[in-house]
């Protein structure tokens, strides 16, 4: 991850989360704090905890990122951030933690009432396990009306200009799909499409498996029954071995479109 792409990851971040860029310039950003995000990144339960016992007024914290030393004034006092840094990490759990669900509006300069379609999008992962493992990531949009089903979702959402609020000389039609339901087409698709790989990978893990099973048969040849370190043993060549797949939603949404933004 480069710098600029941090700096522009933070950008992101704040504002989505409602925080007032009081300065971002190459190489370094100011931002206000909400309450909510003082609390989610500050570490300060005693502030806030005497805060709301005795009324006063909230005074979340102003924080100064130093994104490329580089470009960043001399002058600058901050904190330096990078692709290692603590923080970072913790602002990455912390996307996670906030942007389970989400919901933004098409935001263009409509000069006329534009109805605004809803499409329900998840991020998944895909989890192959056995003795090794491989995670693939699925974007998915579903429209919640007609049903049609878009890949690569998020990546096409990256081209639209998107709001939290819904722009002015627009309106929402009702899905004729509930979200529920949507998003149980979409974990359909993924496990159909999963039913039809390739599944060479499982194989493969099954015969190491048998291979080393049979190793453990032969150590504990000797037993006239089977003991408990034999059988946890085995136990843990199944853990270790046996095929999984396991179909995981990160994050999702509701989305609020044009007729042809997709």
């Amino acid at each position: 991850m480069q710098q600029q792409e941090i700096h522009n990851f933070l950008e992101k971040y704040f504002t989505a989360n409602s925080c007032e860029m009081l300065e971002n310039d190459k190489g370094y950003m100011t931002v206000q704090l909400t309450v909510d995000l003082d609390k989610e990144l500050m570490n300060r339960p005693f502030y806030w905890h005497y805060l709301e016992k005795t009324g006063g007024v909230p005074n979340p914290m102003k924080l100064t990122f130093i994104t490329n030393k580089q470009y960043a004034p001399e002058d600058i006092k901050g904190e330096v951030i990078h692709f290692g840094s603590p923080r970072l990490h913790q602002i990455f759990a912390s996307t996670k933690n906030l942007a389970g669900y989400i919901r933004l509006y098409q935001n263009n300069q409509f000069p006329t009432q534009t109805p605004l379609i809803p499409w329900i999008g998840l991020n998944m992962k895909i989890s192959y396990q056995c003795d090794r493992k491989r995670d693939v990531f699925h974007s998915i949009g579903l429209h919640l009306i007609n049903g049609r089903m878009v890949e690569d979702f998020h990546d096409r959402l990256l081209k639209l200009p998107l709001n939290t609020k819904i722009p002015d000389y627009a309106y929402t039609l009702s899905p004729l799909i509930k979200p529920k339901s949507g998003v149980s087409r979409i974990q359909s698709f993924l496990t159909t499409r999963v039913e039809q790989e390739d599944h060479t990978w499982a194989e493969q893990a099954r015969k190491r498996w048998q291979k080393d099973l049979e190793l453990l048969h032969h150590f504990y040849e000797d037993e006239e029954e089977e003991s408990d370190s034999f059988k946890t043993e085995k136990a843990a060549l199944q853990d270790q071995y046996e095929p999984k797949v396991n179909i995981e939603i990160v994050n999702g949404g509701l989305f609020y479109l044009t007729e042809n933004a997709l």
